[in-house]
């Protein structure tokens, strides 16, 4: 993104920049959650930015800061060949953002990422569910005041475990000997 380009941006969206800077050409904007949506559809949809790849969604939690949590998106524009980094700031008591499933596919697995280990919720989200860990797994083990010695309850196996030694019997053994009887 060149420098005109950078600061029209940060002038369409004035209202919802919190700040932003480009160091070494690497361009990053905090917002509000509340014009998330109205920029992504902007960055998607304008030809001047064309931000067609989300590359990465994460969190940062800041445990002794206000705001605690901050969500971040990285986009990438593959026909200009720039790059954008979204920081928003969530308050700790009220961890809620806006989905961009909608507009990038590529959200719809690192916004549950974010939701397993954070616990911060992405409203519009259609599948907001556990991705790395089981259903019962109490808190989210990312966030830094989370007990590092914390009993977890045991999960049920959903199959029944499988010998690899007794599959290989079973599949290779005792058909040959069939076939030799």
């Amino acid at each position: 993104m060149n420098k005109k380009l950078w600061k029209k941006f940060q002038k369409n969206f004035k209202a919802h920049i919190l700040d932003s800077h480009d160091r070494l050409g690497d361009y990053t904007v905090i917002i509000n959650a509340d014009g998330l949506y109205e920029m992504a559809e902007f960055m998607k949809v304008d030809p001047k930015h064309a931000y067609d790849m989300l590359t990465d969604v994460t969190a940062v939690d800041y445990l002794n800061r206000k705001p605690r949590y901050e969500v971040v998106y990285h986009f990438y524009s593959t026909t200009l060949k720039h790059r954008l980094r979204i920081r928003i700031p969530v308050e700790e008591g009220s961890e809620n953002v806006p989905s961009l499933v909608n507009h990038w596919r590529a959200a719809k697995w690192g916004e549950r990422e974010v939701w397993d280990m954070f616990g911060i919720k992405f409203d519009g989200h259609p599948d907001l569910r556990r991705i790395l860990l089981y259903e019962e797994f109490e808190g989210h083990p990312l966030r830094k005041d989370y007990p590092i010695q914390k009993s977890q309850p045991r999960m049920d196996l959903r199959a029944e475990e499988r010998d690899a030694v007794e599959d290989y019997k079973r599949l290779f053994v005792e058909p040959r000997e069939q076939k030799e009887a």
